[in-house]
């Protein structure tokens, strides 16, 4: 089982996925384990004071770092009690690694993640030195706080664990799972709008099928994030494969 921790002021954000979805069934199957903690229950002022004006000046706030560190102490605590030894806290935070589909496999391998959900201008920097492990970001754009990176880190890393979803291999098929893009889908009806669906899909020929989304994810990551492709050691098929969508692509483009 994978222990979650989430430090946030806003606990009551993670209803959206502790109690819907794919990641509520695993929760109530025992695929992972869940709890948020919140910073203002761990101050004694009347108002209940979790931020701060910065030092130097400038707008905004700044959370400080006393209430933080004793939700990370009490999640720590929590995780070691149910036998996770050294917990991993990762810091939400404009500033951290991008977060891809290779470090939520890592990440789901953890026993014990506490997730810092930081607001306003940031988190007091000597918090994070002196006990955040690991800083993540979801893309190079600003939200208001970390609790909804933290949610899509969940959610990825969830889908992750054993027996989360109905089908081992939907897992294995998403985008980025091998390192490309999906190949588009198709349902019933088998004509919607004047579009058929891809004759090949329903042939019944599975090696035929095969080839088809292969190429079909090959030619969409090269339109869509060549990227992923720049340096990428391909298999002989993939790379006659690749060569036959640029092929198609080029005759297209002279038509």
């Amino acid at each position: 089982m994978l222990y979650f921790d989430v430090v946030t002021i806003f606990p009551e954000m993670f209803e959206a996925v502790t109690r819907h979805g794919i990641t509520r069934r695993a929760l109530e199957e025992g695929g992972f384990d869940f709890r948020a903690w919140n910073p203002r229950d761990f101050v004694s002022d009347p108002h209940r004071t979790v931020d701060d004006r910065p030092y130097g000046g400038g707008p905004g706030m700044v959370m400080i770092p006393g209430p933080l560190e004793s939700c990370i102490d009490a999640a720590v605590a929590r995780q070691q009690a149910a036998g996770v030894a050294r917990p991993q806290v990762v810091l939400l935070s404009p500033q951290g690694e991008r977060f891809t589909d290779a470090v939520a496999r890592q990440m789901a391998q953890s026993p014990g993640l506490v997730l810092l959900a930081g607001r306003y201008e940031g988190v007091d920097e000597r918090l994070i030195a002196r006990r955040v492990d690991r800083e993540i970001s979801i893309g190079d754009y600003v939200l208001s706080g970390g609790e909804l990176p933290a949610m899509v880190m969940l959610d990825a890393i969830v889908r992750l664990l054993p027996g989360s979803l109905n089908d081992a291999e939907s897992a294995t098929q998403d985008s980025f799972s091998d390192g490309l893009l999906d190949w588009p889908h198709y349902t019933r009806p088998e004509e919607w709008q004047g579009e058929r669906v891809p004759d090949v899909l329903l042939s019944g020929n599975h090696a035929a099928i095969a080839k088809w989304r292969r190429k079909q994810a090959l030619a969409r990551t090269l339109a869509r994030r060549p990227d992923l492709l720049e340096g990428r050691a391909l298999s002989k098929e993939d790379a006659k494969l690749l060569d036959e969508v640029r092929r198609e692509q080029q005759m297209q483009e002279q038509q």
